[in-house]
């Protein structure tokens, strides 16, 4: 009985063995999207939104996003309220004037459109999917209220190393998974790779060679057998982002033309504008966009923390006194 259950433990140990091999050559030949941890003022446990930041995202939202994504779950009064922009109440209210939403029904039950108010959610840009299909050729450009909650990035180190990451990833509370990703999209934008084939039908970096020969490919399937490299070339109307998962993406680059004398976005506050800045600074505001109360719950959260701390001590205090007459 007992030579059967070593048996067995060395069975199990070796199909361990084996996927975690199988597992560490996949993640060698794959192409695996790794993105870059930025530094947020809102991160970790002690971590606020920095309302300047958040007032140039919204800035880059509305001249650069606004025209295909909707805001649709915040409303006016958000960008003036205390942990947000806090954009002045009187600029919000002429900001809010410029869109028109659905007014209450008058007299004859007609509902007409007119002036949004404070109290009114951004209103969406189209009636529905099928209008938002049919004017993008068939992409659904997403809603970016709840989009830095919706995305995030996944672990692409070895195996035995993901416990770790976990473990850091909970004492220093990181939840910006979101953010990074989004400013890994917006500024993953560029051409494909070329290649050009061997004599086997391998396909190798082309390098600055250009001509007869050279293709580009999004990712590259290595033949087996002998048989030549496959190239996975990018589908017509699709743009390639080397931080987008199978690398072609319906979206166009949102800051192309971008120059530094001709940039897309000039900051009000003199801010360099870049496309890195861009990115940072909307993605920052998405993510207070997906979590308006983070500030105000951060700062509860402390104050019950030095609560129950003194509630302790006072308990403790008092148990002492309680008890020290007491012989054992």
């Amino acid at each position: 009985m007992l030579k059967t259950r070593t048996t067995m433990a060395r069975s199990a140990l070796a199909v361990v063995a084996a996927l975690a091999f199988s597992t560490n050559s996949a993640l060698a030949e794959g192409d695996h999207i790794v993105i870059k941890r930025n530094t947020w003022s809102f991160g970790a446990m002690f971590g606020q939104y920095d309302k300047n930041q958040l007032q140039r995202g919204f800035q880059v939202y509305r001249d650069v996003c606004s025209s295909c994504h909707g805001l649709n779950r915040i409303a006016f009064r958000n960008l003036a309220q205390p942990g947000g922009p806090e954009f002045p109440e009187a600029a919000v209210k002429a900001l809010a004037k410029e869109y028109e939403v659905k007014q209450p029904p008058n007299d004859d039950g007609e509902v007409v459109l007119g002036p949004a108010k404070l109290s009114d959610y951004f209103p969406p840009l189209y009636e529905n999917e099928n209008a938002a299909r049919a004017t993008h050729n068939g992409a659904l450009p997403p809603d970016l209220s709840l989009i830095a909650k919706a995305r995030s990035v996944a672990y692409s180190g070895s195996w035995y190393a993901h416990p770790y990451s976990m473990v850091k990833d909970i004492l220093s509370s990181y939840q910006e998974g979101g953010a990074d990703y989004l400013v890994a999209l917006l500024s993953g934008y560029s051409t494909p790779t070329a290649y050009v084939r061997d004599d086997k039908g391998h396909l190798k970096p082309a390098g600055d060679k250009t001509g007869d020969g050279v293709v580009q490919c999004i990712s590259v399937v290595h033949g087996e057998h002998g048989k030549p490299d496959v190239c996975n070339k990018l589908a017509e109307g699709m743009n390639y982002n080397k931080s987008f998962v199978g690398h072609q993406i319906a979206m166009a680059n949102p800051f192309d033309g971008h120059e530094p004398d001709s940039p897309r976005v000039i900051y009000q506050d003199g801010t360099k504008p870049t496309i890195e800045n861009y990115a940072k600074d909307v993605a920052a505001f998405l993510s207070w966009a997906s979590d308006p109360s983070l500030n105000g719950r951060k700062q509860t959260g402390w104050l019950v923390l030095v609560y129950l701390l003194i509630t302790s001590v006072l308990l403790y205090v008092a148990k002492r006194r309680i008890w020290s007459g007491v012989k054992h």
